[in-house]
């Protein structure tokens, strides 16, 4: 089960992420991420402080936006990332694909240093 709110916080749209993504549920996350690359959001944040879970299908969305982001010069960053999520990225190398850092502080001091 996902639940996924979006909310705009001054130029970042705040996408949070709550329960798992899994083969069902990922067609939300691709949902909202489509959504906000078409509604021209240049700042993406995505919370996953409270994602507990994520299969090859969630990394699946999050892999399929990377060439939209930089064609569109939209900067997303992922935080909140608990050890054991944040591990499966960092297994799959997207760690080095995607920009994560730990907390929205360094999630949104990245999106003011581009």
């Amino acid at each position: 089960m996902i639940d996924i709110k979006s909310l705009i916080e001054n130029e970042y749209l705040l996408m949070k992420v709550i329960g798992q993504v899994d083969a069902s549920s990922s067609i939300f996350l691709d949902d909202e991420i489509n959504k906000a690359i078409e509604e021209n959001h240049k700042n993406i944040l995505i919370d996953c402080t409270n994602l507990n879970y994520i299969a090859s299908a969630g990394l699946g969305v999050f892999m399929s936006y990377i060439q939209d982001l930089k064609a569109k010069e939209i900067t997303m960053v992922i935080f909140g990332l608990n050890e054991k999520v944040g591990s499966v990225f960092t297994m799959l190398g997207l760690d080095q694909l995607l920009t994560i850092v730990s907390d929205k502080e360094q999630a949104k001091t990245h999106v003011n240093a581009v």
